[in-house]
C-alpha cells in the first residue's frame, strides 16, 4: 500500500492552501519553552481525537513540554491522560507539577528575583529534594538558547529584543500556569520512564489512542542530538510498535525521506502539513498515522496573518 506525500490544500478563498497555524490562537498552557515543542499541532490534534469516540485514556510517551496532553486534559478530549519521560530533568518538573508541590513552586517562581547573582546561587544550590530540582531545571529552561536542557546549551545574553535574560522570564505567567495545571491533574498520570517501553505496555488497549512525538533522529538527523538528554532512539521498532498497537495513534516527525520510508514500510498513512520552525521559516511536518482521513476533510482553521 503506497500513499501520496503531500501538503493538504483545503478549500477556501481563491482556492489558497492552507496555512501555518497561528500559534497565537492557541491557549499556552505548558511551563516548559521546548525545544519541538507542538503548541502549533494542537488544531490537528483536536480534530483527530474529537474524529473518534471519547478515549478511556491518551498516551503520551515522549511527553517532553505535554502540551498536547495538557490540552486533553483541560479540554476534556479523554478521561485520563497517560505521560511518560525518560529525561531526569524534565521528569522532576512534571513529578512536582502534579503533586501537592507544585503549588510551592508557582509561589517560588512568583518571588524569585531575576539577577545574575540570584540564578548562580540557584543553580549552584544541591537540589536535595525534587522541588528544588524542578525550580532549578525551569530556570535552566527559561535562560538556556530555545529552552535546551542538554548538556553544553549556554545561556542567552541579548534576550527578547535586546532586553536581557529577565525577559525570558514570566513570573505571573509562570505561576498562573503551574497553579491551572494543578486543577486538572487528577486527570493526569506521569510516568518518569522510557516510552517504547510505555507503548509496549498499553498496546493491547484498543481505547487507548497514542500521541507519539519522538526526538527527530530519524535518517541521521543531528539536531535531536543537540536538543535532547536521550535523543537515541531505535526508529524502526517504534514503527514496528505503532504498528501493533490496538489503539489507534497519531505519530509526527520531521518530514524527511528516512520518516517516509519507514511510513511506507510498514503500510502507514502519512499527510504533510506546514507549520514555521523557530526561525519563523515556513516548512512541512509529517503526520503518520493508520489513516489519516480525518486531516483531509475540509475545515476552517486559524492561520497566521
Amino acid at each position: 500500500m503506497t500513499f501520496s506525500h503531500r501538503i493538504i490544500s483545503l478549500p477556501g478563498e481563491h482556492g489558497s492552501r492552507l496555512r501555518p497555524v497561528n500559534v497565537a490562537s492557541v491557549p499556552q498552557r505548558s511551563p516548559f519553552r521546548y525545544p519541538g515543542g507542538k503548541t502549533w499541532l494542537i488544531p490537528w490534534v483536536r480534530r483527530w481525537l474529537k474524529s473518534r469516540e471519547k478515549p478511556e485514556a491518551l498516551v503520551e510517551p515522549f511527553l517532553g513540554g505535554g502540551v498536547v496532553s495538557l490540552t486533553a486534559a483541560f479540554e476534556n478530549l479523554a478521561n485520563q491522560v497517560m505521560m511518560v519521560e525518560l529525561d531526569e530533568q524534565v521528569a522532576a518538573v512534571w513529578r512536582v507539577l502534579l503533586s501537592e508541590e507544585g503549588t510551592r513552586l508557582a509561589e517560588r517562581i512568583r518571588g524569585f528575583s531575576m539577577t545574575p547573582e540570584a540564578i548562580t546561587a540557584a543553580l549552584e544550590s544541591p537540589a536535595e529534594e525534587v522541588g528544588e530540582q524542578a525550580f532549578q531545571v525551569l530556570l535552566k529552561n527559561r535562560i538556556h538558547h530555545g529552552g535546551i536542557l542538554a548538556a553544553g546549551s549556554g545561556r542567552i545574553k541579548s534576550g527578547e529584543n535586546g532586553k536581557g535574560i529577565r525577559s525570558r522570564w514570566y513570573p505571573e505567567t509562570l505561576q498562573k500556569r503551574i497553579l491551572d495545571i494543578q486543577t486538572i491533574r487528577s486527570k493526569l498520570q506521569f510516568t518518569h520512564g522510557d516510552g517504547l517501553e510505555a507503548l509496549r505496555n498499553y498496546s493491547s488497549q484498543p481505547r487507548f489512542p497514542f500521541f507519539i512525538d519522538p526526538p527527530y533522529t530519524a535518517a541521521g538527523k543531528k539536531a535531536g542530538k543537540r536538543l535532547y538528554t536521550h535523543s537515541a532512539l531505535d526508529h524502526e521498532e517504534l514503527f514496528r510498535i505503532a504498528q501493533s498497537l490496538e489503539g489507534d495513534f497519531l505519530m509526527t516527525y520531521d518530514n524527511a525521506e528516512g520518516a517516509r520510508r519507514l511510513a511506507e514500510r510498514f503500510g502507514l498513512d502519512t499527510e504533510a502539513i506546514p507549520m514555521k520552525n523557530t526561525h519563523h521559516a515556513e516548512m512541512t511536518e509529517l503526520l503518520i498515522g493508520r489513516d489519516l482521513n480525518w486531516a483531509r476533510r475540509p475545515v476552517t482553521m486559524p492561520v497566521s496573518g
